[in-house]
């Protein structure tokens, strides 16, 4: 692959599948393919700038927004960096702006791993690895946080998929409550929410929803897809302007860190050595 090196581009293949990683770029995985028809917003990875116009990049310690860039924790008040332009808040967490490395590949499964030491994005050390493991069917993904820090540490995963927009894309899934948003795009109450299933076009969602049941069905004329994952919210995209949408496995609602008890909320706090693990599965098929 021009203009990237074998260490920061690999690729798996099984069937029908292939799957091309980024792990220089955040991790991310740059292509899903299923008989080269894209199953998540695709580009070949010597074309793929950054992490943001990836097809899927992990979210970890936090997913969505970090309200204004601070938080308190334990008794004490933090502020992290600006991690993206013309945004009063942090998002999506560290991970996703970091360059992973391969730890270990076989024929079909792939680790990456990464170490973030605190620093002015994040206070707190952690290390998490990443499994993708790809049979002719599906994708699953893994994500394994470890607190490396002495001190107890707010911990949230995460995966922020984009899948392509096309004619008769629907999306169904069942859930419990909405969490409606302020001007400033932070949840601030929370409204029943009996389920999703609409064509995404008539959809105009940003939103994090609890009581997931942890699967999505996602079809269009092309391809039927069945989103699972152990998490138990997910956050549902449905920009109208955009040739995607998202519907993203999330640990916790978003900003949980600022709200009275973030651990209702999802918001796991990590004593120092203990892992918080995850996984992801895409599965794919013809209609």
């Amino acid at each position: 692959m021009s203009g990237v090196s074998a260490q920061a581009a690999s690729e798996l293949r099984a069937g029908a599948l292939r799957l091309s990683l980024r792990p220089d770029l955040g991790g991310a995985i740059a292509g899903l393919w299923f008989d080269e028809l894209p199953v998540l917003r695709s580009t070949e990875p010597d074309g793929l700038a950054s992490a943001r116009a990836a097809a899927c990049y992990p979210l970890v310690p936090y997913s969505n927004r970090l309200g204004y860039r601070r938080f308190a924790w334990k008794g004490r008040s933090y502020e992290v960096a600006a991690n993206v332009d013309n945004e009063p808040h942090a998002l999506h967490g560290v991970g996703w702006q970091r360059r992973w490395s391969v730890k270990q590949r076989g024929d079909t499964a792939l680790t990456l791993e990464f170490t973030q030491g605190g620093d002015n994005h994040w206070p707190f050390a952690f290390h998490v690895e990443q499994c993708f493991e790809l049979t002719p069917q599906a994708l699953k993904v893994t994500l394994t946080a470890t607190n490396i820090d002495a001190r107890t540490a707010p911990m949230g995963l995460g995966w922020h998929p984009y899948f392509p927009k096309r004619a008769r894309s629907r999306i169904h899934l069942e859930v419990a409550a909405r969490w409606e948003t302020d001007a400033a795009k932070l949840p601030v109450r929370s409204v029943a929410q009996p389920g999703i299933d609409a064509d995404v076009a008539v959809l105009d969602f940003d939103h994090c929803f609890d009581g997931w049941r942890g699967e999505a069905r996602l079809r269009d004329e092309r391809l039927s897809l069945r989103l699972a994952s152990s998490l138990e919210r997910a956050v549902v995209y449905t920009p109208r302007d955009k040739p995607y949408f998202c519907v993203e496995p999330v640990s916790h609602v978003n900003n949980a860190i600022h709200m009275a008890e973030p651990a209702r909320h999802g918001l796991v706090a990590l004593a120092p050595g203990e892992s918080l693990g995850a996984w992801m599965r895409i599965a794919v098929a013809r209609p």
